[in-house]
């Protein structure tokens, strides 16, 4: 018989959701955390730097991510003929399969407490930073890069939160490009 159970980072994350809705981000300790998990301080400790990081961990690969969707990207590509066809994919991956009530849950978090606000923040700009220095890789000059850097993650946030808040059945693909083509409308507009 094994001595641990598998799945100690997802028991973590769920426990900690759980806690943090029942009784608040604040009043929830990491002891807390890893007593409703089953697990030790210690192995929460393991996965995760602090209670904050239970929703952002694995932010620190999002410029190996950038690195890879822009090598997979046709050359020719520009700017936002590369954020249609790539976007939605990757947003896939940055939510793992999370279900939409897991993520509302979250967002319902993420909304009551100012320092994760603050983190996913921070979360969106090294986004746009390593965006953006992918775009300048790719031969962009520097206010392209960045501007195309800024709608993607625009085109990200929005059309993830509508995919998150929404009921229907859009995919969260569908969601982002219906997203980057009010962009564009927008854009078009001025």
């Amino acid at each position: 018989m094994a001595r641990w159970r598998p799945g100690a980072r997802e028991r973590l994350e769920q426990a900690a959701l759980d806690l943090f809705l029942e009784q608040g981000f604040a009043q929830t300790t990491v002891a807390q955390i890893a007593a409703r998990a089953g697990l030790t301080t210690r192995t929460f400790f393991r996965h995760f730097d602090d209670k904050r990081e239970v929703f952002f961990a694995g932010d620190e690969l999002m410029p190996e991510q950038v690195q890879r969707l822009m090598a997979q990207a046709a050359p020719t590509l520009a700017p936002m003929e590369l954020i249609a066809e790539h976007l939605g994919a990757a947003a896939e991956d940055v939510f793992q399969g999370r279900s939409r009530d897991y993520l509302r849950r979250r967002r319902s978090v993420i909304d009551a407490e100012p320092a994760l606000q603050e983190r996913e923040l921070r979360k969106f700009s090294e986004m746009s930073k390593a965006l953006e220095r992918g775009f300048r890789g790719r031969g962009n000059d520097p206010l392209t890069a960045q501007l195309a850097a800024e709608l993607a993650v625009t085109a990200f946030r929005v059309g993830a939160t509508r995919w998150i808040e929404e009921s229907d059945d859009i995919d969260l693909r569908s969601s982002i490009s219906r997203t980057l083509v009010a962009i564009t409308r927008v854009a078009g507009q001025a």
